[in-house]
């Protein structure tokens, strides 16, 4: 009988013990990664070219951050841009237009004053007289869009600090394919938060045959080292994804940006 209990006894305790282990095996634990999201903000409406850009940059980037083991989403409803969606995104992408309504514009002030990424590309930083959110201007490094040349058409850039993650692989200049280059006026540059990357080369002027840029600083690509932010003045047309060089930018730009503490 004694050892009829205690046969009994050492059952329960395999069971117990068995029962014990499943459970912690099956709790989340703190070591599991966390998935990184990106949220890409966009219009089917419009400019055409603008479009084309924005259709070949959700291909792009969607594959660029897999490759970053990170989630893309997208979506052309800005009123997306609301502190509720936000709370679980890593980095805001405006690809081809920037929010007009208020609490649009609320929220993404919320996002970016409290940490958020942000990569805009071209016409999402359009600005002008009557735009009036003083907040963006700010943000933007103080330039206001002045000009642009027309037709789109390739480009010399050169690349101010070779030695940034940002532009490591593109060399001391590179040729960037057809894009409508925009003016600002004052230039980012002259914000002392402003750090430029990437600057269209004089060599280019006169660029332009209906609308032509004659002189001046023309700063592409740059970030404003008071937020995790970069603009990124390509995103006009379907030729933007053509070079392989570029491309290893566009890449580097989004694993910069994802690093950024």
């Amino acid at each position: 009988m004694a050892l009829f209990f205690a046969m009994r006894f050492i059952r329960w305790r395999l069971m117990f013990y068995l029962v014990c282990f499943l459970f912690l095996s099956a709790r989340p634990t703190d070591s599991r990664p966390v998935v990184f999201r990106i949220l890409a903000f966009y219009t089917d409406r419009g400019e055409p070219d603008h479009i084309a850009f924005a259709r070949q940059a959700l291909v792009f980037f969607d594959g660029a951050a897999r490759k970053e083991h990170a989630e893309f989403a997208s979506t052309t409803n800005w009123d997306d841009l609301q502190p509720e969606k936000l709370n679980h995104v890593g980095l805001v992408v405006w690809l081809n237009d920037f929010p007009k309504t208020q609490s649009q514009r609320d929220a993404f002030e919320k996002y970016m004053d409290n940490g958020g990424r942000w990569l805009g590309f071209h016409v999402s930083a359009y600005n002008d007289a009557d735009t009036k959110w003083l907040w963006f201007l700010a943000f933007l490094g103080g330039g206001v869009f002045y000009a642009n040349n027309w037709p789109p058409l390739p480009a010399k850039i050169i690349v101010d600090d070779p030695s940034h993650p940002v532009t490591h692989r593109l060399g001391a200049s590179f040729e960037a394919p057809a894009n409508e280059w925009y003016v600002w006026k004052p230039s980012p540059r002259l914000n002392k938060d402003v750090k430029v990357l990437l600057t269209l080369a004089p060599e280019n002027y006169p660029i332009g045959l209906k609308d032509t840029i004659t002189a001046g600083d023309l700063p592409v690509v740059w970030t404003n080292t008071r937020y995790r932010m970069l603009y990124i003045n390509m995103g006009h047309g379907d030729k933007i994804f053509s070079s392989n060089q570029q491309n290893n930018f566009f890449t580097d730009a989004l694993s910069w940006i994802l690093e950024t503490k």
